[in-house]
């Protein structure tokens, strides 16, 4: 990795997902200098993973590629992938930050023209698509993937196939000898924005996650949408490849409860109605979607596109937080409950479950490099003892992509002022 230089005039933005690229790219179109990390071999963060957004129904490209763009463009924003902050000492307008970057075993010869992937023949369980399905030991990890740069899986090193793509790469871009780094920086400001992750549908006892095959969760199922997941877009019970035409969508798993998440995590009722129009547009009118539910919350002009699905005549919509789920004799998960508008007990069979798994941030609550106000629900607050540390998007609350954006821009405005402040008792 080349040299690093940061100041105490430059904004550290850590995560590279939606939220972080919009902080970064907002500051650095400021006149700032930026210091993006992003763990991960590429930015995009969960966005990236999504088929469509909500309430327009577009795919993600439409944001990303934009923000790409301006990213590839920007004299002033430093990108550093498969980088973590590890350690955070100072104050602020004088933050002293370690950094370790992970390697890569792929340079910047890399033209992602595929030859390693093919020559590797190890496989793991794909991240991007949350498990479901394999990847390559050498991989890209999805059509979108910024840097446009393969990455060798660190357990393929020292094996038969990590020489294999070194010689199957005619362009000199595997080295095999890349070290992890570690790089001090100095910076002005923080801004936190290493988003979410789903809950661990597991904990969740009665619905069986764990034990039934066709018990998925809301993020897995969006995989399956995505013409380029791991079902190429069709939508089937993990038990058998059939087509999943009878599909349950249950509210809340884990959300509202104080047994998991004690909060409203927001976005599942809209990602929900959102994957219903999937079946939709999949089967036309040879599907069957029930939403169990214990209310929809859908705010705003979002309760339009709620009105929408509402009126959709092969979407059902029952009052009720399943209490338990079984499993036939066919594989069918059994959900079994009370339906609290006519108090009468069903157990229904349906083809495949999914679960609308909160969100909860992606850094517990003693995995900060720093002291921070932190909630009940581990996101961070808005305060001032904070210093110069904000968070943006799903650090700092549960959002959706919108308002996950204007907490981003709200926070590289914060992050700015306090770099001009240390601009200006300096000058």
């Amino acid at each position: 990795m080349s040299e690093v230089i940061a100041t105490n005039q430059t904004i550290l933005v850590v995560g590279g997902g939606i939220s972080g690229l919009t902080a970064a790219l907002e500051a650095a179109e400021c006149g700032k200098q930026v210091i993006l990390v992003e763990k991960n071999a590429t930015v995009g963060g969960r966005v990236s993973q999504l088929y469509k957004y909500f309430p327009k129904l577009c795919i993600p490209s439409c944001g990303l590629e934009i923000n790409l763009r301006r990213l590839k463009a920007n004299k002033n924003l430093r990108l550093l992938t498969m980088t973590e902050v590890t350690q955070v000492t100072g104050d602020t307008g004088n933050y002293s930050v370690t950094l370790k970057t992970t390697p890569r075993y792929v340079n910047e010869n890399c033209t992602a023209c595929g030859e390693c992937g093919k020559a590797v023949e190890a496989e793991f369980d794909s991240e991007y698509n949350y498990g479901l399905g394999k990847r390559k030991g050498a991989y890209l990890n999805h059509p979108m993937a910024y840097p446009q740069r393969y990455v060798l899986d660190a357990r393929i090193i020292g094996t038969p196939d990590a020489d294999k793509a070194k010689a199957a790469c005619k362009y000199n871009a595997i080295d095999l000898d890349m070290q992890p780094a570690e790089t001090q920086i100095t910076v002005g400001a923080i801004i936190w924005a290493t988003g979410w992750r789903p809950y661990d549908a597991a904990k969740i006892q009665p619905y069986g996650y764990d034990r039934y095959k066709n018990v998925i969760t809301s993020v897995e199922f969006e995989r399956m949408a995505d013409p380029f997941g791991p079902t190429g877009g069709r939508l089937v019970r993990p038990s058998d490849g059939k087509e999943a035409k009878n599909v349950a969508f249950i509210q809340c798993a884990g959300s509202r409860d104080k047994n998991h998440l004690a909060h409203c995590s927001r976005i599942c009722c809209m990602a929900t109605l959102k994957q219903t129009t999937y079946m939709r547009e999949k089967y036309n009118d040879d599907f069957k979607s029930t939403v169990y539910y214990i209310d929809i919350r859908a705010i705003d002009r979002i309760d339009d596109f709620y009105q929408k699905v509402q009126a959709d005549t092969n979407v059902t919509f029952t009052k009720s937080k399943v209490a338990s789920i079984t499993q036939d004799k066919d594989g069918n998960p059994v959900l079994h409950g009370v339906d609290t508008e006519g108090y009468h007990r069903y157990s229904n069979a349906h083809d495949l479950c999914v679960l609308a798994v909160g969100m909860e941030p992606s850094v517990s609550k003693d995995g900060f490099p720093l002291a921070v106000k932190i909630n009940q629900e581990g996101f961070v607050e808005q305060d001032a003892a904070n210093g110069g540390f904000f968070a943006a998007g799903c650090s700092s609350d549960a959002l959706d992509v919108n308002r996950a954006v204007q907490s981003a821009t709200a926070s590289a405005l914060r992050a700015i002022q306090v770099v001009n402040r240390v601009a200006g008792m300096e000058g």
